[in-house]
Formats: C-alpha cells, structure tokens, sequence
C-alpha cells in the first residue's frame, strides 16, 4: 500500500489531455484536500474540527452522532442506563471488539482513556496536555463492573454528557499504545475505527488504511489520504486539476463555479458554527465594555456575509449559534452604526487607539480569514481605531490564541463548531475557564451570572427550561460584548462526479466509511 503511495499519491499521476495537465487519482483511494496540517493524531489532546475530521475514520466512542443529525446513538458501548438522578450512566460495551494494534478493547481500556485525561496523578496523565478534558469535568469517577461493562459516576447530573461522548474527545484510544509511544502515541494512534493508521509525511500526507476486521462492517474504500494545503487558492487549483477527490471548505469565491461544473458535486450542511473575534476584556481599550459594543456597532457583518462569504454564512447574535433552535433567544445581531460607535468611544474617552489584531491564515471553520481580517480591519479604522494586523499560520495561530491574549494582543479571529449550546460558553466564556486553568477564555471575560446561568443550564435534564437558561446566557454575553459576534457558517464541501455516498454532517465532521470512488 505505501508504495501506492509513494508513487501515485505524493503528486498523483500526471497525464496529458487537450493540452492540459491533469492529475489521476489512484482507483478507489480517496484523496481529501484539508485545510491545515493536523496537529496531533491523538483525539484527546486537539480541539480543531480539522484534526477530527481524520480521528473519527480512526477511531470510535462509546456513542456516536446518528447519520445526519446531532442524535446520539451506539457505538462501542451497545447500550446504556441512567440513573434517576442522572448521576450513574453504565455501559454494556460490544464484545470481541480490537483495536488496531491488536490489543482488546474493554472496560479497562475505557476506564484508561478517562482516567488518563482527568486524573493528574495518573501514570499517562503526562502524554497530554488534554485541552477539551473540560467535556468530562463532571466525571467523579469511572469504575470497571466487569470486562465489558463500565459504569461513569458524574458529581452532578449533567445534560450534555451523551452528546460529550460522541464528540471526537471522547473517542477511545488503545491503551497498550499510549504505553509504548508515550507522547508520542500522536503519531502512532490506534484505535477501533473503520481505518487504521497508514503513514503521516509532515506538511504532505496523512494515510489511514481500511480496517479489514472493523466491528461495523468493511469500509468500501480501501485508502484515504489527507493532505495539507493551507493555501485556498492552491486548493481550489488541485481541485480543478484533479489532483484531490473532496475539498472541505471551499471559498466562496469558487463554490458557484464548482456548482455549475458537471464534473463536480457541491455538499452543503447546516450546523451549529460560529465565527467571532475574541477581544482581550482584562487589559487596554477593550476592558471597557463600551469600547467592546463600538467594536461590534462599527463592523459592518452583513456587508461580510453577503459580499465576503457570498450568503454561506448568516450574521451572528450570540455566543450560541442559531442552529439550536430550541434555545429561546430573542437578541438580534449588531446592527452596522458607524456614527454610535464613534458616540460609544468618545464616551469612553478613546482616540486613535491602536490594536493588534491576531488573523490566521485559516483553520477549522475559519472560512475567508484574512479577507474577512482586512475588512474588520477597515470598518474599525473608519471609526477612529488604528488596527495592526498579525497573520500567523493556523498551528502557530492556536498556539498564540489559546494561552490568552493578554501582554500580546487586543484581539483575535477564532471559530468553533459544536454539539450543544453548553459547550462554546462554557469552555470560552466561563470565569473558570481562563487559560491559566485549561480553558478557552483567552480574552478574559468574567460575569458570575453567567457562570451560575451556565452551571444551571448543563445540570437540567429539561430541554425547555436548558432552551430559556442559554437565552439568557445570550442576552448577557450580547450585552457585555466580549467578542465581535460575526458569522454563523452553512458548511461545504466540493467533491469529484466520481464519489459515489459522500455526506457532510451537521457534527461538522467526516464520515468516509460509506464513501466509494469506482
């Protein structure tokens, strides 16, 4: 297989027709053209969509997101029960399951990958650091009943713990690899899924491999090669070129194009996304609440969603996207109001204040960054801020971004994509979810009755009274302007006539086993 690889995959096959060059990509090998180079392969220490895109084709959860929804449904564990309080959840798991490396999935193997985030004085607990473990707080403790039975005590009951579960952080990982590879079972992975691992090039390639022995059944392809190209317009070329069979996010610019194109099947979904610019609320013009509501009145975001993004995208209210409709939120976005920008500044005593503004050259769910970066830029400026841009690849980006911004920067770009209206807030917008204690707070935003509104919100089982919590929460965080709310996004995906069950998921990520290319 690797030597399939190394000749038809690392530039595909070139041949000559109608005096153009065009790429072949190899029989039923899916080439997938991403958006930034992974950062680690272990699902339990990222947090780009990105990343997940690959991990869940490598491994599996205890549950997962039914086909086409945000449903929760089994995997690994066959089925589960809930104690009345909604403390205990117990777990049947499947039987003569493996893991890739040929070690046996059970309930200590579960118990590992938990224990292993959560746990500090666990042995593993150093392979780390495990950045969205946060999804898993409330776990008090995870006991072995028998070999395929696993019991999760929470310390409180918590809502969003099912849905916690199928997200990518909670795809179990084999413990025998992480003994052997240590920290550096991020390029070793193994796990249960429907592929197994092939190879990872840095900055070419990654190759996952059909897993012949897969509990859910085979996989029609037999390979699916991941490669990096940071670049949207060197995407959009190899995509005309033939060189990539799928293309995720693609540009504006180009989707009516690759929509009018016989040779080429566009996939749209809508999910719960946001687009935001995190703004530093703890030091310089931004600690003034006033300053944060000129930023958000001087932006013009319809301007960006019609013009910029071209209607992929909707202007965003909120923390929380319009996508969970069952929240009940009555807040409408900023509207574009140059003139009481100015008034809100000249209130708050700002002149010619200068910003450094964080832009990455893309990302998960980042969409057009340094175009949408250029006009926030310009719609400050016209209302009296002096606005320096610094542009930093994705990875280099997160690594500045997510320790926080305070001694380097007045804001940042950032985007998310979720599963529950809990999460966003809760892991970015939570006093104690500052980055010093491993959170996503990297603008410092503190209000304590969002804190208890959240708390509320996460430890009710009733949907209605969790939909009127999180309509609070977004009025508050509307209101204090901790972020320049911006975008919701319609996801994408372009792919070749010769793709046969490609679907995008309103999870925002990417399940090949049903996928053929004859």
């Amino acid at each position: 297989m690797k030597r399939l690889f190394q000749s038809a995959l690392a530039a595909a096959v070139l041949t000559f027709a109608a005096g153009q060059t065009v790429a072949q990509t190899p029989p039923n090998v899916l080439i997938v053209g991403q958006i930034a180079e992974p950062q680690s392969l272990d699902p339990h220490a990222v947090t780009a969509t990105n990343d997940f895109r690959i991990l869940v084709n490598l491994y599996d959860g205890l549950v997962r997101f039914k086909d086409g929804t945000l449903e929760v449904e089994p995997a690994l564990a066959e089925s589960w029960d809930v104690s009345e309080d909604g403390k205990t959840y117990q777990f049947k798991l499947r039987e003569d399951v493996k893991f890739h490396d040929g070690s046996d999935f059970s309930a200590e193997a579960v118990k590992f990958n938990f224990d292993r985030m959560l746990d500090k004085d666990h042995p593993f607990y150093n392979t780390g650091p495990f950045p969205l473990s946060f999804n898993f707080a409330s776990i008090s403790s995870v006991d072995v009943i028998d070999a395929h039975t696993v019991e999760f005590k929470l310390k409180e009951a918590f809502a969003p713990f099912l849905s916690n579960l199928a997200y990518p952080t909670g795809l179990i990982v084999s413990p025998d690899a992480v003994k052997k590879f240590g920290k550096d079972y991020g390029r070793h992975p193994s796990g249960t899924g429907a592929f197994k691992f092939g190879e990872w090039l840095s900055n070419q390639r990654v190759v996952i491999e059909r897993n012949a022995d897969h509990w859910n059944g085979t996989a029609k392809l037999d390979a699916v090669v991941f490669r990096p190209i940071t670049d949207a317009n060197t995407r959009v070329a190899e995509m005309m070129a033939g060189g990539l069979d799928v293309m995720v996010e693609v540009p504006p610019d180009n989707l009516a194009s690759f929509k009018q194109d016989a040779n080429f099947n566009v996939t749209e979904q809508a999910g719960p996304h946001v687009w935001f610019a995190i703004l530093n609320t703890k030091e310089g013009p931004f600690a003034d609440k006033r300053v944060r509501q000129a930023a958000n009145y001087a932006v013009n975001k319809e301007t960006l969603v019609t013009d910029v993004l071209q209607d992929t995208a909707t202007v965003a209210a909120g923390p929380i996207p319009a996508a969970f409709n069952w929240v009940e939120s009555a807040v409408e976005p900023y509207a574009y109001d140059p003139e009481k920008a100015k008034a809100l500044l000249a209130q708050a005593g700002v002149e010619n204040t200068e910003l450094t503004f964080y832009v990455t050259e893309g990302g998960s769910g980042m969409l057009d960054p340094i175009t949408m970066g250029a006009a926030i830029q310009a719609d400050l400026q016209a209302v009296g801020f002096k606005v320096k841009i610094e542009t930093y690849e994705w990875n280099t980006f997160l690594g500045r971004v997510n320790p926080g911004l305070k001694g380097k920067a007045d804001m940042a770009e950032m985007a998310w994509m979720t599963n529950d209206p809990d999460t966003v807030p809760y892991l970015t917008l939570r006093t104690d979810a500052m980055p010093d204690k491993g959170g996503f707070n990297s603008g410092y935003y503190s209000n304590p009755e969002v804190d208890k509104l959240l708390e509320q919100a996460r430890a009710s089982s009733d949907q209605a009274e969790r939909g009127k919590l999180y309509g609070q929460v977004q009025a508050i965080v509307h209101e204090d302007a901790p972020w320049l709310f911006v975008a919701n996004w319609k996801q994408n995906a372009v792919t070749t006539a010769a793709v046969q069950g490609f679907e995008l998921q309103p999870s925002f990520l990417l399940d090949l086993r049903g996928v053929a290319k004859p």
